[in-house]
């Protein structure tokens, strides 16, 4: 979708961004010192770039993850994918699922919902696009790298009428990280666009015939 968009009003809101401070894992207000989840991927390292095969540029499927390192004590784990840098005035959330099983998991490549993809049945939550499933990173031409933060949680006891709906949104999801999570991880991906613009000054003269 967004890949249509003209690099010039990439340029112009390249500044802005949403930031590294506004997503779940900086603001769910778990203390130092407590369990931390190690987050990997087979398709890519920490910080490095997503293949364009789990972007809107190629197939839109979900990449494949693990976590370890849960601890005793939880419930369920939860997962939420955000983009620090969309230029927007907090992260674009770009999956949900909820209810995962308690301990060290995973989910294979397209397991969640994402265009031409049926994904598997686990219980995903409202991506900002308002959808259940996998938001494909399209990030808008000439804005600079994008950071996709692969946010997992270790959610504890639940407690009365705390169970998730059928497709939660980000706020209800960080209601229940803020009162019951144990642990977390975090792992970054990066996607950019190519800057298709050519500079001014690399233009070339166009002369007129018979000039």
């Amino acid at each position: 979708m967004l890949e249509n968009l003209p690099d010039a009003l990439g340029h112009a809101l390249r500044d802005l961004r949403a930031g590294m401070d506004e997503l779940a894992f900086n603001t769910a207000g778990l203390r130092s010192g407590m369990a931390a989840i190690t987050v990997t991927s087979l398709a890519f390292v920490d910080h490095g770039p997503v293949p364009a095969r789990y972007t809107a540029d190629g197939e839109g499927l979900s990449p494949p993850l693990q976590w370890g390192g849960v601890p005793a004590g939880t419930e369920s784990v939860v997962l939420i994918v955000e983009d620090a840098d969309a230029p927007t005035p907090r992260p674009l959330v770009h999956a949900i699922v909820v209810d995962l099983p308690a301990g060290d998991g995973g989910l294979p490549e397209g397991a969640l919902r994402s265009p031409d993809h049926e994904g598997q049945e686990v219980h995903e939550g409202r991506n900002s696009y308002l959808m259940a499933g996998w938001l494909p990173p399209d990030p808008p031409p000439g804005h600079g790298k994008h950071r996709y933060a692969f946010q997992v949680f270790a959610l504890g006891a639940i407690g009365v009428g705390e169970e998730f709906g059928d497709t939660p949104g980000r706020d209800a999801l960080m209601y229940a990280i803020r009162e019951r999570a144990i642990a977390s991880g975090l792992l970054i991906g990066t996607y950019e666009r190519p800057d298709t613009s050519i500079p001014m000054d690399k233009l070339v003269p166009v002369i007129p015939a018979g000039a």
